[in-house]
This record gives structure tokens, sequence and C-alpha cells, in this order.
């Protein structure tokens, strides 16, 4: 991996830290009493992670804070689109399934992408957190971190919200669908 290969240009921070700001502004109640100056300077500090979070937008997810983590002094963000990220949809769960195709391939797999962008796919429970800042996954759905014993059998889970519940499924990991993709999480 080349050094460069993961740090943005003077202009595209500048860019993707306005695109932040404004975001963070516009909703406050996902990160109430945090202030924007002092995510600027812990993205500011950390290029390779604010590559990451580029890439997130650049995926259509709509990355924005909500919360911080007293005990490490991280910020984490999470994907805040409306609906799963148009860029990371219809992808399998992982490389496996993705090997185990035989034909009608999806391009990627969701942890291959959250590994290329630097990104951690959202646990169920980390899930049901953002889902308390908002309504997401209407229409769509997410694959979320499966654990191992379900994953040996073949099958993954993901989430989304319908009825004002979120709902936990599962199907194959091989499986993949134009309104599913995956939301990921980040700590800076």
């Amino acid at each position: 991996m080349s050094s460069n290969k993961n740090i943005l240009t003077p202009g595209q921070q500048k860019e993707i830290l306005t695109i932040l700001e404004t975001r963070f502004e516009k909703n406050k109640n996902r990160h109430e009493n945090l202030e924007w100056n002092a995510v600027k300077v812990k993205l500011e500090a950390n290029p390779e992670k604010l590559w990451s979070i580029n890439e997130m937008e650049k995926t259509e997810g709509e990355p924005d804070v909500v919360g911080f983590d007293v005990k490490t002094g991280e910020f984490i963000f999470f994907d805040c689109a409306a609906e799963s990220p148009k860029g990371r949809r219809s992808v399998c769960y992982d490389r496996k399934a993705l090997d185990s195709r035989k034909e009608h391939k999806p391009k990627n797999s969701v942890l291959d992408m959250a590994t290329e962008m630097g990104i951690e796919l959202l646990t169920e429970e980390q899930y049901k957190e953002l889902q308390k800042l908002g309504n997401f996954d209407t229409k769509t759905s997410s694959w979320i971190v499966t654990p191992s014993n379900i994953r040996e059998l073949g099958g993954a889970l993901f989430s989304d919200f319908r009825y004002n519940t979120v709902f936990v499924y599962h199907n194959g990991a091989d499986s993949y669908y134009a309104a599913r993709g995956f939301r990921g999480s980040l700590r800076v």
C-alpha cells in the first residue's frame, strides 16, 4: 500500500470537512453536547480516517457523528443516510459467500468493501442505537455483523425498520439484493 493512497488532497479535505460540518449542524440531535471544532481537529489529525469518512460519503452513506467514547477519546461516526447507502448495495456478505457463487456473482462483498474503506460493519446493537436517532432503512435493508455460529452454517444477518420496529432477519450469506447494502462505523 503506497503511503499516499489513502490520503486526500488539501482540496478534497476541505470539501469533505465542509460537507461534514453542514451535516453536523443540521442534525444536532445525533450528537448533543458535542462541538464541531473538536471533531474537525480530530479529523485533521487523522488523515487516513478522514479518507475513510470520504469513502463513506462517496458511496452515499452520509456519515455523521453519533457519539463520543469518553474512555478512548474517540468520536463515533455512523452512516446516517435515510436508506442503505446506494454505492454499497447488491453485495453478498463476505469473500467466502462471493467465492461460493457459481454464476451471477455480485461485484463485491460487504466485509471486503468495509475493509477497503477502513470502516467496520454495524453490529446489531449499533444498528438499534442508530434507529433511536431517526427512521433508517424504511425501504431498504442493511447487512449487520453476523455471529460466527450463524455464518458457519451459511447464514448472515440483516436489519431494517418497518412498522415502527427494528427487525433482524437472516438470509444466505451469498444472497444479494438491489435494496440491501450495509452501514459502517468509524472511530476517530
